[in-house]
């Protein structure tokens, strides 16, 4: 199986299955020097874990990451991040009768007519567990990004019909974890919930989105075509398990807004360097960055998930069957999905300041050359338990 990373310089590589032992991220060409503990880590792994509310799955995991690999006394050393974050709380019997006998609108028959075999547990591969690797990464693009003046931003912008009014980034930064449906505007969560619980209890799911945003992004990253910012953003974005729509900018708005009203004139900005007038397409013109924000949102469908009976077939009986999928779902999953689009984002991003040159790939104080720097190991031999210089070791001296 291929595609499982993403990324040129800053490449992220995951593994894992829903109910097998572990998910894992390796996460190459994170520049030595950055600070980095594992809180750093897990606090983002805490925006997304299940079981955080009624609207989202009640499996128990805890998603404590180990961190494996690429850290010395607590600073990245250049070398590969690796990351494993162990599954706690699986249980595989419920997905038993779906073996032969496909869940509607899943990967379930996908994957079998595509490998002839799956690891039917929760889904396996193809389940939305699988982003928890990607926001451990993005947690490591953030702490990048920061080092340079970015930063990212997301909340829930629409449930079903019920739709929160433009924000300011900052409001959407300060608030997007202020209640559980991950909506910055109060009065919309309030709504949202309700929305939420009606599909819930009617034993149903509903579909949102997600708004982004990005501050502080240089221009000129990015390049036309197949390496536009728009275009690896895109392809990141709808790897997100169930997203089925992004727009940047105006978005879909587009199509009714006439070309003398989308464009923007130039104009000189405070230093005298050129600026469009407005933001309509949301940071990116050509395919790269304008330096101001870039800003969109991102769809996903109602989770296919849901305990309404449903039919299928089996392959082995040749029957048809009615089915109910029983287990811990989420009814909508914008909320959890808040903070794995602002790892996508994050580590897109991250990946175009490397190839631009905006952060250096080797290190982060950009002092090629120097050995002695303030994140260097000492050596254990060069200081007595008393801060004291100790004797060199004896060479004759035999362990």
């Amino acid at each position: 199986m291929n595609g499982n990373s993403f990324g040129r310089l800053f490449q992220v590589t995951t593994f894992g299955e829903s109910h097998g032992p572990a998910m894992g991220v390796t996460v190459s060409g994170v520049p030595a020097g950055l600070p980095l503990e594992r809180e750093d880590v897990q606090t983002e792994l805490d925006r997304r874990k299940p079981g955080q509310s009624t609207i989202t799955t009640s499996r128990g995991e805890p998603d404590h990451v180990s961190i494996e690999s690429g850290l010395q006394d607590g600073h990245t050393t250049g070398t590969p991040v690796g990351m494993v974050i162990e599954n706690k709380d699986a249980r595989s019997s419920k997905y038993e009768p779906f073996v032969t006998a496909p869940r509607p609108s899943h990967g379930d028959f996908t994957y079998s007519a595509k490998f002839g075999t799956r690891n039917w547990g929760g889904g396996g591969r193809s389940s939305a567990r699988e982003t928890v690797n990607w926001v451990a990464a993005g947690a490591i693009a953030k702490k990048l990004l920061a080092r340079e003046g970015v930063e990212v931003a997301a909340h829930v912008n629409q449930i079903d019909d019920v739709r929160a009014p433009e924000l300011e980034f900052e409001t959407i930064r300060d608030s997007r974890e202020d209640n559980e449906v991950r909506c910055a505007h109060p009065e919309t969560a309030v709504r949202m919930r309700e929305r939420i619980d009606e599909y819930q209890q009617a034993g149903d799911s509903i579909g949102g989105s997600v708004y982004f945003e990005a501050r502080g992004v240089p221009r000129g990253l990015g390049a036309p075509r197949f390496d536009s910012v728009p275009a690896r953003l895109g392809r990141a974005m709808f790897a997100v398990p169930a997203t089925t729509a992004l727009q940047f900018g105006l978005g879909q708005d587009a199509r009714t807004t006439t070309g003398s009203e989308r464009n923007e004139d130039w104009t000189f900005d405070e230093d005298g360097d050129p600026v469009p007038e407005g933001n309509d397409h949301g940071g990116l013109q050509g395919g790269i960055t304008t330096g101001q924000p870039i800003y969109g949102e991102a769809t996903w469908h109602a989770p296919t998930s849901i305990p309404k009976e449903q039919r299928t077939v089996d392959w082995e009986t040749g029957k048809h069957e009615d089915v109910q999928v029983i287990g811990r779902h989420d009814p909508v999953l914008p909320p959890r999905a808040v903070p794995v689009v602002e790892a996508v984002l994050a580590l897109t991003l991250v990946d175009f300041m490397l190839l631009a040159g905006r952060i250096t790939p080797d290190r982060v104080d950009d002092r090629p050359g120097e050995y002695d720097t303030d994140y260097h190991p000492s050596s254990p031999l060069n200081a007595s338990e008393d801060g004291e210089e100790s004797a060199a070791p004896d060479p004759s001296d035999d362990d």
